[in-house]
């Protein structure tokens, strides 16, 4: 994952960029849309049974989630396009960030498009530094 990401950020800064003017865009679109329809065709309502305290938890993190994002929103008075497409690109990544900016003009599905990435790009930086962090205080 490391490596992936690290060769599209590399990849952003060359001609690859560029591929637009082939129709890059409308297939990522289109790709965009069979991997969530692929992500729900592979949910099972019926797990949420099994341990009800896992959704009660999950219920409570987004609950946390939502206000961060609105008291930071708040904060640095952001508009609202950008704590919804913000919070999806936290929440739901690539996949969902750019439909829900999309919502608000179609134009605007490639902000989606960076927040999302700049969401992975810093979480997986940041999840294998804990990880290196979390090995280092256990030895």
């Amino acid at each position: 994952m490391v490596i992936a990401t690290a060769l599209g950020l590399v990849l952003s800064f060359t001609k690859a960029r560029h591929l637009e003017g082939v129709g890059a865009s409308r297939l990522g679109s289109v790709l965009l849309y069979v991997m969530v329809a692929t992500i729900g065709m592979q949910m099972d309502l019926a797990a949420v049974l099994d341990n009800p305290i896992l959704f009660l938890i999950g219920i409570i993190w987004i609950l946390f989630h939502i206000s961060l994002m609105l008291f930071v929103a708040w904060l640095i008075k952001a508009p609202f396009f950008y704590v919804a497409v913000g919070s999806q690109a936290n929440i739901g990544g690539a996949a969902s960030a750019p439909i829900v900016a999309s919502a608000f003009d179609a134009s605007l599905a490639s902000v989606g498009v960076l927040l999302a990435v700049l969401g992975y790009a810093l979480g997986t930086y940041g999840a294998y530094i804990s990880g290196l962090i979390m090995q280092w205080m256990s030895s």
